[in-house]
């Protein structure tokens, strides 16, 4: 297994490479057109971003469970039932279709496949252990990363297209293909796994291992707690102002066409990988202590694009500074991802590792729902340059704040 590990592209990492492209495109080319197409039908900001933190809830819910699923069970069978189970609900839309009310039938749809992507990503980030060496473990998760970037630049670049040209049904149709491929590639990777005896059920054995990642971060190492809350603030004011102001500000208060926002959205995956692949060509020298840098870029950044949004400035010269501005935030969140994860993956236990990570996932996520309702709310009843702008200095706040807890990270 050794001389296994010694290169990156080892036969097993590079086909959880491959699987992650295709199922990363299929996710992100949904997620992109199943709002896109309820904000077209119904024109509300504020309802686009009540349905976002809806159907952002289940994926926090389902990190840690598909954690203590990745610790538990073999993490390449996870993956497979997963694929399995997205190619089923896609075909499953397909078949409700026009036959149910459009907005429950999204909010489930939405809901189901982010619980699912809850579910997934712990299994793919708690088997790079497994599968490579520690040298390339930053490589590894740079590669993971900017396959994550990849498929949410070429998502919505073409979703932007084929959505503009034909409709939702094409998308539809791609994304299920996708999780289908997806799910039969990744029968044949193989992933170490010993299995773990259990003296109680299912259930039982789930709440046990919960409880016992969550004692590891609070208590053994609360230092991962106090980040843990920073990001959660700092999802709240500045992540979920992306995730809802970006499209709502292009499609529905500049009024650009689906194949703008195709081209922004495509925009922050580039700014996304070309992050993975600094941070891939950097290695160790990316510190946590760099993290309140990476969170001021990004606040400063949002600055910038609430600054083009003042009244007065044209709206294809604000399309284009929000555009640039979302590839440099990308690209600093990337390197901040890759370098918290990374450390959490060299320190964590083996037995203890796709739990930890899904749980601060999920606590990091927690107010990321209440931020996208809340955004969706104000951009439909302020300015939406008072709301970036105030969300910017709010964020920065929270950056300089967050200097102590992040050099008690790297002692």
């Amino acid at each position: 297994m050794e001389a296994q590990k010694s290169t990156l592209f080892t036969r097993d990492f590079t086909l959880v490479v491959i699987g992650q492209i295709i199922s990363l495109f299929g996710n992100a080319i949904l997620h992109f057109a199943l709002p896109l197409y309820l904000l077209r039908e119904t024109g509300s900001l504020t309802l686009f971003g009540a349905v976002n933190a809806c159907s952002f809830v289940p994926m926090l819910l389902m990190g840690p469970i598909g954690g203590t699923a990745a610790d538990r069970v073999n993490k390449r069978n996870v993956m497979v039932v997963l694929d399995f189970l997205t190619a089923g609900l896609t075909l499953c839309y397909c078949l409700l279709w026009g036959k149910v009310p459009l907005v429950p039938l999204i909010i489930v749809t939405l809901m189901l496949l982010y619980a699912i992507a809850g579910a997934y990503q712990p299994a793919v980030q708690a088997s790079l252990p497994l599968l490579l060496a520690p040298d390339h473990l930053t490589q590894g998760n740079a590669v993971i990363n900017m396959v994550n970037t990849l498929a949410n630049l070429l998502g919505p670049v073409l979703g932007g297209v084929i959505f503009g040209l034909w409709g939702l049904g094409p998308i539809l149709a791609i994304g299920g293909v996708c999780f289908f491929c997806s799910a039969v590639m990744e029968i044949f990777i193989h992933i170490p796994h010993v299995k773990r005896p259990r003296s109680v059920g299912v259930l039982a054995t789930a709440a046990q291992d919960l409880s016992e990642s969550w004692r590891y971060i609070s208590r053994q190492r609360p230092v991962f707690l106090s980040v843990t809350l920073v990001l959660a603030a700092f999802n709240l004011l500045m992540s979920a102002a992306m995730i809802v102001g970006v499209p709502g500000l292009i499609a529905g208060v500049l009024g650009m066409s689906d194949a703008y926002l195709g081209l922004t959205q495509g925009a922050m995956g580039l700014g996304g990988l070309l992050g993975g692949m600094l941070a891939g060509v950097l290695g160790n020298r990316l510190r946590p202590r760099h993290g309140p840098l990476f969170m001021l870029l990004c606040s400063g950044m949002a600055g910038v694009m609430g600054l083009a949004m003042l009244p007065g400035v044209p709206a294809l010269v604000s399309y284009w500074v929000l555009t640039a501005m979302s590839l440099s935030t990308m690209s600093a969140a990337m390197m901040f991802t890759i370098v918290l994860l990374t450390l959490v993956q060299s320190q964590v236990p083996g037995q203890l590792l796709g739990k930890v990570i899904a749980c601060i996932q999920a606590v990091a996520n927690c107010a990321s729902p209440l931020g996208q309702a809340g955004y969706g709310f104000l951009f439909d009843h302020l300015p939406p340059w008072t709301i970036l702008l105030g969300g910017a200095a709010l964020s920065a706040l929270v950056a300089l704040g967050s200097r102590r807890v992040f050099r008690q990270l790297e002692a």
